[in-house]
């Protein structure tokens, strides 16, 4: 542990996307986020924030934070089942400070299931700034969506797949 901080092992990468907001690679306006599963059984995002996604000069948009928040809450269920994917029902946000974009400095974002059910499940997650602050809290309702249920959906040209990198985390502070 450093300076408040808990060290947490990388026990998995999970996938990107060509498109999607949070994830796709390939989206000229996406976050481009990558999403790490841990040993405590959560899920952290880690991306960096561009001028492009704020609200009033300098700090994060607000409906940007609520999609990230979102979709790494959403993405928790893959700890359980990789071929369930999940779509929200409920979201409640509690902004606690403004979070500003600083060049080079990426956000880590939180996500873990505080509560299951057959087709449902509900979660919680944090945006940590980089000196540890939480700048905002969220908890969320979703419905499970097996992948052989979405209707006109092929995995394979979504480009759904880990793209490992040189700079993956073995670890992950916060």
């Amino acid at each position: 542990m450093k300076g408040g901080y808990k060290s947490y092992k990388v026990t998995k990468k999970q996938p990107n996307s060509k498109m999607c907001l949070a994830c796709g690679l390939e989206n000229s306006f996406g976050l481009k986020a990558l999403f790490y599963e841990l040993e405590n059984n959560e899920v952290v995002a880690i991306f960096q924030p561009i001028e492009e996604y704020q609200s009033y000069p300098g700090m994060l948009h607000g409906g940007i934070a609520a999609a990230i928040l979102d979709e790494t809450i959403g993405r928790a269920l893959l700890l359980k089942d990789e071929e369930a994917w999940s779509y929200t029902i409920e979201l409640n946000i509690h902004y606690l400070k403004p979070i500003p974009i600083v060049v080079d400095d990426e956000l880590k974002v939180t996500g873990r299931i505080t509560k299951e059910e057959k087709n449902t499940y509900e979660g919680t997650g944090e945006i940590i700034l980089k000196d540890g602050v939480i700048a905002a809290k969220a908890h969320g309702k979703y419905m499970k969506l097996p992948l052989n249920k979405i209707p006109n959906f092929d995995l394979s040209t979504v480009g759904w797949e880990v793209i490992p990198s040189e700079t993956d985390p073995t670890e992950i502070e916060y």
